[in-house]
C-alpha cells in the first residue's frame, strides 16, 4: 500500500452503491470509477452494486441489477441494449417495442409516485445489501449519485443495520430558484419534494456527506443546522477532479491551424446553449468579415438544444457550427469514447465551458471543467453565479465571461479571435485537478470521523 494514504483501520470491506457505475464517458460513472485505484492501493475491498447500464468491472466483485419499476427498466435496458449491439437496427427495433409494451406501466407509475425514473433502482441494492450484510462482509456502506436512487438504498441499509453510510453528493438534491431562496419551501414538484426530504434524512443519519463546491455545502448547511454537530452528518466540500483523460499524463503542444476551432464538449439545453456564442458572432463578424470563413463552433457529445437551432439560421452560416454527436467506443480502433474525447480536446484552440443560467449554478461546476484543465488548451468559460469556479478559471488562465452579459462575451470573443490571428492565445498553467486528492481526502475523514 502506498504510505501517502491513511490506514483505512478495520473499515475495509465497503459497499458502493453507484447507479451507472462503469457508463462509458458519464460524469456520474467517472466521478466513483475514478477514485477505484487509489481506494484499492489503499487496501480497500470495495463490493460494488450498479444497474445494467455499464460495463460489468472485474477487479472485484460488481454486481449489476436491474431496477424494479417500469421507466428505469426502459432506461437501463437501452443502454444495455446499446452496450451489446450497438445503437442500430436491433437497438431501435428492440428499444422502442420495449417503450411501447411498457408506456402505460411508466404513466401509472408517474401518476400515483411523480418520481424520476431510476428511483425504483433502490429496491433490488436494498435487498441484495442486507444480504451481504448479514452474511458479514460489508464494513461500510458508501452511496454515490448521480441517480438518488443510491442515496435512498443507502438510507435503508443505515436503519437496517446501523453500519457507517458515507454520502457522496453529485449535484444538490434541492435545486433553488433564485439567489433569495434558501430551498425551505414545500416543492410543487413531487420529485423535487422527495429529493429536498432526502437530503434532510442524509444531513440526519449519515455519518459522512460530501459536496462538490462550496456553494452547494454553504446551503445545505443553511437547510441542515445539524450538520457537524455531535450524532449527525459530518459535512464537507471536496472537489471531485478527474483523471488524465484517456491516459494523457502530458498536454500535446498548440498547433494553429487554417481554422479558429472553438469545441464545446457535453450536454446542451436552452438553459446552457452555443447561442450564446453564436449571437456573439453575428457582431464579430460585422467587424471582421473574415471571420465567418475561419471560425468553427464544434459541439460534441448532445444533439443541438433548440436556441443553438434558431441562431445558427440567424447566423446565416451552416458550416461555423459544426455538431459531431456523443463519441462512443469506435469498433474499429478499439478506442474508448473517453479516449476519442480527449483527442478531439486537444484539437481545440479554445475549449468552451458552457455554465448556465439557472440559479443552482451557484452550486455547481461542471465536471468537464476538470477534463479540461489535463489538455493545457485556453479554456473559455461562461460562468454564472460562482465564485468558486471564476477564481479557478483565472488562477490558471482562461477566458472569463458571464452568462447574461452580452457585450462582455462579445468583447472575449473578439479578444480571442485577435489572439489567434496573431497566434497568441493564452497559455495556460499547467494545473489539473487529479482524483487522488479527492481519494486522500474521503479517506483521512474516515480515518478521523468514523
Amino acid at each position: 500500500m502506498n504510505d501517502q494514504y491513511p490506514a483505512v483501520g478495520q473499515k475495509k470491506r465497503w459497499l458502493i452503491l453507484s447507479h451507472g457505475f462503469n457508463m462509458d464517458g458519464r460524469a456520474s460513472s467517472q466521478t466513483i470509477t475514478d477514485k477505484m485505484p487509489y481506494f484499492l492501493e489503499a487496501g480497500i475491498e470495495p463490493t460494488v452494486f450498479s444497474a445494467i447500464t455499464g460495463v460489468k468491472d472485474k477487479r472485484f466483485p460488481h454486481y449489476q441489477y436491474l431496477a424494479w419499476g417500469p421507466a428505469a427498466f426502459r432506461f437501463d435496458f437501452r443502454h444495455w441494449i446499446a452496450n451489446k449491439y450497438g445503437r442500430g437496427f436491433i437497438y431501435k427495433l428492440l428499444t422502442r417495442t420495449v417503450s411501447i409494451l411498457l408506456a402505460p406501466l411508466i404513466g401509472l407509475e408517474k401518476l400515483i409516485l411523480g418520481y424520476s425514473s431510476q428511483w425504483s433502482w433502490a429496491m433490488p441494492a436494498f435487498i441484495h445489501g442486507i444480504k451481504l450484510i448479514r452474511a458479514d462482509k460489508i464494513d461500510l456502506i458508501y452511496s454515490t449519485g448521480g441517480a438518488w436512487s443510491a442515496h435512498l438504498a443507502g438510507l435503508w441499509l443505515k436503519k437496517a443495520t446501523g453500519l457507517p453510510l458515507i454520502v457522496e453528493v453529485h449535484d444538490p438534491l434541492v435545486i433553488r430558484k433564485n439567489p433569495n431562496d434558501q430551498g425551505f419551501e414545500k416543492p410543487r414538484n413531487r420529485d423535487a419534494e422527495f429529493r429536498q426530504l432526502l437530503e434532510k434524512r442524509i444531513c440526519k443519519n449519515a455519518d459522512m456527506v460530501w459536496w462538490f463546491t462550496e456553494g452547494a455545502l454553504h446551503y445545505a448547511k443553511v437547510r441542515n443546522t445539524n450538520l457537524n454537530t455531535t450524532n449527525n452528518a459530518h459535512g464537507f466540500m471536496l472537489l471531485p477532479g478527474a483523471e488524465p483523460p484517456g491516459g494523457l499524463t502530458t498536454a500535446q503542444p498548440h498547433i494553429y491551424s487554417d481554422n479558429l476551432n472553438l469545441c464545446h464538449f457535453g450536454s446542451l439545453a436552452n438553459d446552457r446553449s452555443l447561442s450564446t456564442i453564436l449571437h456573439g458572432l453575428v457582431s464579430l463578424i460585422t467587424k471582421y468579415p473574415a471571420a465567418k470563413d475561419l471560425i468553427r463552433v464544434h459541439a460534441y457529445g448532445a444533439p443541438l438544444d433548440p436556441l443553438t437551432i434558431d441562431a445558427v439560421k440567424i447566423l446565416g452560416s451552416q458550416k461555423i457550427l459544426q455538431a459531431h454527436g456523443r463519441l462512443e467506443k469506435d469498433p474499429a480502433t478499439g478506442k474508448s469514447g473517453r479516449e476519442r474525447v480527449i483527442e478531439k480536446m486537444q484539437s481545440a484552440d479554445v475549449l468552451i465551458l458552457l455554465h448556465g443560467n439557472d440559479e443552482w449554478c451557484a452550486e455547481y461546476i461542471p465536471s468537464k471543467f476538470y477534463e479540461y484543465l489535463w489538455t493545457s488548451r485556453p479554456i473559455w468559460g461562461i460562468t454564472h453565479r460562482n465564485t468558486q469556479l471564476d477564481e479557478m478559471l483565472e488562477d490558471r488562465g482562461a477566458y472569463l465571461s458571464h452568462e447574461g452579459d452580452e457585450s462582455g462575451i462579445a468583447i472575449t470573443l473578439e479578444r480571442i479571435w485577435l489572439d489567434w490571428s496573431a497566434k497568441q492565445l493564452i497559455q495556460p498553467k499547467w494545473a489539473p485537478i487529479g482524483v487522488d486528492q479527492a481519494a486522500y481526502k474521503i479517506l483521512s475523514e474516515i480515518q478521523e470521523k468514523i
